[in-house]
């Protein structure tokens, strides 16, 4: 929910808090239960730094469908980012933040026809496609346009498989297609691929990259001089990955491949931005122990069921459909406690809403929290209030030392800012509670907003 006239803060973290601490500060209030999300904007400050210094010659164009926060796009379009989007929705919501339509593709390439109308009022000329219904679609609808054949090239091992439903085959389709292009007098300019989002494989972006410079030259044949080359997306974002061995690969491709520079150069990167900016947390409201026999020695033990305050129709729907391996992490670990063979799942009524099918964890109690870390990629934008149960807040953090660089971004003032502290006296049931400050930052006509 925006709300566009409030007094709005960003926490600061000084030198001895982080996101724990704030997580820890906020489960400790009074009359505090509800599920919800710290949010840290040094996190995609830090991975679009790593993004400029390690493929130097590719811009990103942000995927939107990731995670279509304002408080995102803000960031990533103060710092420099362009935009990857899929639908008219997408793109307004883009514009509105003032971004030049000279920045964005239209990176669907099967478009509805209000959505390609929609492109050509507003000045999106970009767009890709991968199909000859496609090309009659546009020059019927927008014969200005700008398109991208997109090719399909997939990773042998990827979290999402994206080529069993877009790109062509760059040797049996893509041909044809250009020939068709040309009959239309269309203005192709150049190849895009998608080796599959969340991709565990990189050199597939070697193999991507060799199949798009034979398209290029093919085109040639038909009077066509491509001028760019969109790599796509699939790079990881979670902790404890890294774009290094990809942006080598990619490097070196390019170099052997495409080594005159006046050919342009993106990407459409989504979770490698914003999957660790994001910690969910949330809180346990109902337990079930249940008796269970092995079926191999006949001894019996106790399972227990957590049910918690968010499940696979709110955030987690990330287990659905980004198949997506989450972690819980109880905030706090009692010493000496007694693990037992557990599962998590979500407030609904649904049995298929379940977050944890088998995990270890230690003995816990109704009203403990669990900590999910890396939730920022395809959990929100996705997420709905099945049954009733609310989408978790987000909490807007940074830390001190990033915090010139926001000032500078965004001509911000000491009155957006707070420090985050709690008094200590305000933590029992008998006081008032504690209330932070809500959301969003007001900046000029637009927001980084928050989702309630």
């Amino acid at each position: 929910m925006k709300i566009p006239n409030s007094d709005a803060r960003v926490h600061v973290l000084d030198q001895n808090s982080d996101v724990w601490t704030v997580i820890r500060d906020i489960a400790s209030r009074a009359h505090q239960e509800d599920a919800f999300y710290v949010m840290n904007i040094g996190e995609i400050i830090n991975k679009y730094d790593q993004w400029t210094s390690k493929l130097p010659r590719v811009t990103p164009h942000y995927a939107v469908k990731c995670n279509d926060s304002l408080a995102v796009l803000e960031t990533l379009n103060a710092l420099g980012a362009n935009f990857d989007c899929a639908s008219k929705g997408e793109i307004n919501k883009v514009l509105e933040l003032g971004v030049e339509p000279e920045r964005i593709i239209f990176a669907n390439p099967a478009k509805p026809s209000s959505h390609v109308r929609f492109a050509a009022s507003v000045g999106v000329q970009t767009m890709t496609f991968d199909s000859e219904n496609e090309l009659h679609k546009i020059k019927n609808l927008y014969p200005d346009a700008k398109m991208v054949i997109r090719i399909r090239c997939d990773a042998a091992e990827v979290q999402c498989q994206l080529g069993n439903k877009f790109g062509c085959d760059p040797v049996a389709e893509a041909p044809g297609l250009l020939r068709v292009a040309r009959s239309l007098d269309l203005d192709v300019v150049g190849v895009s691929f998608h080796v599959g989002s969340g991709c565990r494989e990189p050199p597939v972006f070697r193999r991507a990259i060799a199949a798009a410079k034979d398209v290029f030259e093919f085109a040639k044949t038909l009077g066509y001089e491509f001028s760019l080359l969109d790599i796509g997306g699939g790079y990881p974002g979670g902790r404890g990955t890294t774009i290094d061995e990809i942006a080598e690969i990619v490097n070196s491709a390019l170099d052997a491949h495409f080594p005159d520079e006046s050919v342009s150069v993106i990407a459409e990167p989504g979770r490698f931005f914003v999957c660790s900016a994001y910690t969910l947390v949330c809180n346990i409201h109902s337990i079930r122990n249940v008796i269970r026999t092995n079926e191999e020695t006949g001894t019996t033990g106790t399972h227990r069921m957590y049910y918690i305050n968010d499940g696979v129709y709110g955030s987690f729907n990330c287990i659905l459909y980004d198949h997506q391996v989450v972690v819980p992490q109880p905030l706090e670990e009692r010493s000496g406690a007694k693990y037992y063979e557990s599962s998590i799942w979500g407030p609904t009524c649904d049995g298929l809403d379940q977050v944890i099918e088998s995990a270890v964890l230690p003995d816990m109690k109704i009203g403990d929290w669990i900590v999910f870390e890396d939730m920022g990629a395809y959990t929100l934008p996705v997420a709905s209030p099945f049954n009733g149960f609310p989408i978790p807040t987000v909490h807007i953090v940074i830390e001190e030392n990033m915090r010139l660089i926001v000032d500078d971004m965004f001509d911000l003032t000491d009155g957006h800012f707070e420090m985050l502290r709690i008094p200590d006296n305000l933590k029992n049931e008998n006081d008032t509670p504690y209330k932070l400050p809500t959301f969003p930052i007001q900046v000029g006509d637009s927001i980084l907003d928050y989702v309630n």
